[in-house]
């Protein structure tokens, strides 16, 4: 028999979801049919698996070990292992300053991204247990691109995970890039456009009228400082597409330094030659929270910023 007590990563679902996690390799006929002789029950009596769980309701499994043991698998990949530059963590949540050239979520089961990065970090420091990746995995709430390094939020509850993702959703979380362009930028601008992807190469075409599948797109962006033909920008997002920053300056004539997808090619031979520069010089370098409720209040209006990859200062000395 095994006894298991919801916790706060747990309550809200439906019992059959969870006992789903539990035993992962059972099939659905096999849950029913155990919780229609009795052989689950929960708090006592017996049940559907319809029912809404709440922290403390107890779930028993009148089953043998073997049985349990045959049903369950928890899988934890095995990874290199990174040092997560984290900005900021609590229960709940974690920012961190994701480098660039590291995947934010796998694209193929054989990858490693910051996601398993993340459990590996928690699974080492005992902030995680392999039981709790039953019913719950924390996951990374915002991608960035491979080659755009800065700030992912994280979930290491299902509360923060849920808060986080709304932020998100309705961009109430405020995101702040650098990025260093081609050409002098002389003034502050909101520049609008259409942003149609191809699914098939994973690239996106910019133009300034719709056109069938395109989504509209919104970037505002500021001049901070002009060196040698190259100016540093703040970006802000007001809508939020796939290569969103990189493909919008490029299609107005000022490419990022070092992207090689929407990027100048002869560009970025001269500042790989001139300073060394080797990655994307795009930055998700701050969020800045929304007024929250509880729990989440003592997040209302923090900021956190992410110190810039030090190939910025190699084009614009003295900027770390």
């Amino acid at each position: 028999m095994k006894a298991i007590v919801v916790n706060s990563n747990e309550a809200g679902q439906r019992l059959d979801k969870l006992l789903g996690k539990y035993l992962n390799l059972a099939g659905k006929g096999f849950l029913y049919k155990m919780m229609r002789k009795k052989n689950i029950t929960l708090n006592g009596k017996k049940c559907d698996g319809s029912e809404k769980l709440n922290v403390g309701d107890e779930i028993k499994l009148f089953l043998a070990d073997e049985t349990i043991e045959k049903f369950s698998e928890v899988k934890v990949q095995k990874v290199h292992k990174q040092k997560l530059d984290i900005i900021y963590e609590d229960e709940h949540i974690l920012l961190i300053n994701k480098p660039s050239g590291m995947l934010s979520q796998k694209a193929k089961e054989t990858d490693e991204s910051l996601v398993e990065y993340l459990i590996d970090y928690l699974l080492d420091t005992g902030k995680l247990t392999k039981e709790e990746l039953r019913s719950f995995r924390p996951s990374v709430c915002n991608r960035l691109d491979r080659n755009t390094s800065g700030l992912v939020a994280a979930g290491r509850s299902l509360a923060g995970l849920q808060m986080l993702s709304a932020l998100f959703k309705d961009r109430t979380l405020h995101k702040y890039y650098l990025c260093a362009v081609r050409g002098r930028v002389e003034e502050k601008q909101l520049i609008d456009g259409y942003l149609r992807k191809n699914e098939k190469t994973n690239q996106v075409t910019i133009s300034q009228k719709e056109t069938p599948d395109s989504l509209p797109i919104r970037t505002e962006y500021e001049p901070l400082r002009y060196e040698n033909g190259y100016t540093l920008l703040k970006v802000t997002l007001i809508t939020g597409r796939t290569h969103q920053i990189r493909a919008h300056l490029a299609s107005i004539g000022h490419p990022i330094l070092g992207d090689y997808k929407y990027g100048d090619a002869k560009l970025n031979e001269a500042v790989k030659r001139n300073f060394g520069v080797r990655s994307q010089m795009l930055h998700s370098y701050e969020m800045v929270f929304p007024k929250l409720e509880e729990p989440f209040s003592y997040l209302s209006g923090r900021c956190y910023q992410a110190p810039v990859p030090k190939e910025f200062e190699k084009v614009f000395p003295g900027l770390r």
